[in-house]
């Protein structure tokens, strides 16, 4: 063995080693780098790694890609997320409907009383062959004035009859007056056991109540008829009086006009119809119009003159399919006539504001529109939104949750650990896309608000996750626990929430961030899948999973691709980026990867 003192160094050797030290050193930047790579930090270790991975480079791409095109695209379009389009276009709207009135109508006389429980009744009593009937605590009598024409009078009690041995008397109620001919004949027909009188053309009854009697005197009530009225405009009146003498003018031959009070009225009428014309000073004028066809405009906003109605009821009579008619302003139209079963609609062509439906991908509208008219680019930029926003906001609750039961099971063990096991069991066993169905119908039954709504869904996704992340730290914990910086950790008296939260969670981070990123697709899917069947994010607001859902049938599915095939390829690329990304995050933080 030699001594130390007798080595000699040489000068020039020790240079050479220097040099060769110094050349061995780099001074490279790049991750790839041979010696860099033996001085580099865990992140930067992780960093090459997962910049190695080509799959986890396109996800990273695609993510990218999802982001910017659902926030910074729906800043810049220039439609809304909900905005309508609509064109100018010529339509077939129905503009009428027509039955053949087959139903007893009824006209009150104005101050009497005649309800839908009366009319009712006379139904009834007609049916049955009868002539009078009751309702309620009056009596009404039926009086045929023509054909399917019938007039309604009830009775209302004057006086008081009373018939001892022959000798009749009458006591007049309360304000009535009997006139002498009136209690004359009266008289003579409680004898003979008579129950109606007519005295110059006023109707009077007998009724026994009990040992007496009751003297009625009638009055006209209702008109039950077959036909309608229509006026020719709101102000005129066709009240009872009006309706009584044309239909009897109208029932009787040869009869062409008629009078009611001061006002002088003519018709001109056929088979099934007449038309009424008022009769002034300077000429005629279209009053009314008597049909039993029921012509009813489809809109509040139109009304039909009695010119029109005219020619919907002879285009009809006639069997024809169709008719023109020029209307006040000079312009002419056709309309068509419809039949089903016993109703007809009359439809006609009018220049409308359309919705543009299923419109097809134009310079426009890049990739058409929807069902309701909407921009299909712009509902999917802003859907885009509500995905990945449910999805992130979800799968952050999850972890949270996730870590704070997880931690403490594994860091306390023993009874605290079996019961939040116990509690994740729990969880497992529950179905879990069963129960969002059934919590998306009751939201529908609750009718809760769309945006309220997106964020119970959130939550819900959140809860329900949650049980998977926590075993996977508790079993991370439980392997971190008893190394050597955990008793050093305890030994320094650092508090047990420090030890879990600031020494063992942060060594489960690669972890979760491998979980969470991967459980993104699956979140996203979820909400895609909900949306799709209706219990997810509802109308007006945007989802991939409901746009998709806007295109039900196979006639929709092969001919308007432009709005469900974009939705999917997003859903798809999404999906796939998260689990590129997880894949690659997987083998980078794992330490036993070599490539």
């Amino acid at each position: 063995m030699q001594d130390n003192k007798n080595i000699k160094t040489n000068p020039e050797e020790l240079e050479k080693k220097d040099s060769a030290l110094n050349d061995y050193v780099s001074e490279s930047n790049s991750l790839g780098d041979e010696q860099r790579v033996k001085v580099l930090s865990p992140g930067m270790l992780v960093t090459r790694r997962f910049l190695r991975n080509r799959l986890a480079i396109i996800g990273l791409l695609i993510i990218v890609f999802m982001f910017l095109f659902s926030f910074l695209g729906a800043f810049l379009t220039p439609y809304g997320e909900s905005e309508v389009f609509r064109y100018v276009g010529t339509m077939s709207k129905e503009y009428a409907s027509v039955t053949f009135n087959t139903e007893y109508r009824f006209t009150v006389l104005e101050g009497r009383e005649y309800t839908s429980a009366a009319h009712s009744k006379f139904i009834l009593a007609r049916n049955q062959g009868e002539t009078t009937f009751t309702s309620g605590d009056s009596e009404y009598f039926i009086f045929q004035e023509g054909e399917e024409f019938y007039k309604i009078v009830s009775t209302s009690p004057i006086a008081k009859v009373t018939n001892f041995r022959g000798v009749v008397t009458i006591t007049p109620e309360d304000g009535n007056v009997i006139p002498d001919d009136v209690k004359a004949a009266t008289e003579a027909a409680v004898q003979e056991g008579k129950t109606q009188l007519d005295i110059n053309g006023v109707q009077y009854t007998i009724q026994k109540s009990g040992r007496d009697f009751i003297l009625g005197k009638t009055g006209d009530t209702a008109i039950e008829s077959k036909y309608i009225i229509d006026p020719s405009n709101k102000a005129n009146n066709v009240g009872f009086e009006f309706t009584y003498a044309a239909e009897k003018a109208f029932r009787a031959e040869g009869v062409n006009s008629f009078t009611v009070g001061n006002e002088q009225f003519e018709l001109e009428a056929d088979k099934d119809s007449a038309v009424i014309y008022k009769v002034t000073a300077s000429g005629r004028e279209e009053y009314a119009l008597l049909s039993n066809l029921a012509i009813q405009p489809i809109s509040t906003d139109v009304f039909l003159t009695l010119e029109f109605k005219k020619e919907i009821e002879t285009a009809i009579h006639e069997g024809k399919s169709s008719f023109n008619y020029t209307d006040e302003k000079g312009v002419e139209a056709e309309y068509t006539v419809q039949r089903n079963n016993n109703m007809y609609t009359v439809k006609t062509d009018a220049q409308t504001h359309l919705i543009s439906v299923h419109e097809a991908p134009s310079s426009k509208h890049w990739l058409g529109t929807d069902m309701h008219g909407m921009d299909v680019l712009t509902r999917l930029m802003y859907g885009g939104q509500i995905s990945l926003v449910i999805g992130f906001i979800a799968v952050f609750l999850e972890t949270i949750i996730g870590v704070i039961m997880g931690g403490l099971a594994g860091y306390f063990g023993k009874w605290v650990d079996m019961l939040i096991m116990r509690v994740v069991d729990v969880f497992n066993c529950i179905p879990f896309m069963p129960l969002l169905i059934i919590l998306g119908s009751i939201m529908d039954a609750m009718e809760i608000n769309p945006r309220v709504r997106i964020y119970y869904l959130m939550l819900v996704l959140g809860i329900m996750s949650w049980p998977g992340i926590a075993r996977m730290v508790r079993g991370q914990i439980l392997s971190l626990r008893e190394q050597e910086f955990m008793v050093a950790a305890e030994a320094t008296g650092l508090s047990v929430s420090r030890r879990i939260f600031k020494h063992l969670v942060p060594n489960v981070i690669p972890q979760l961030i491998v979980f969470a990123t991967m459980g993104l697709g699956g979140t996203i899917l979820y909400e895609s899948t909900l949306s799709f069947l209706g219990l997810g994010v509802k109308f007006p607001y945007a989802s991939w999973g409901n746009i998709i859902s806007g295109v039900s049938t196979a006639y929709e599915m092969t001919n308007f691709w432009f709005v469900w095939i974009p939705a999917g390829m997003l859903i798809l690329l999404t999906v796939l980026g998260f689990n590129f990304v997880g894949d690659g995050l997987r083998d980078a933080f794992d330490p036993k990867m070599k490539r």
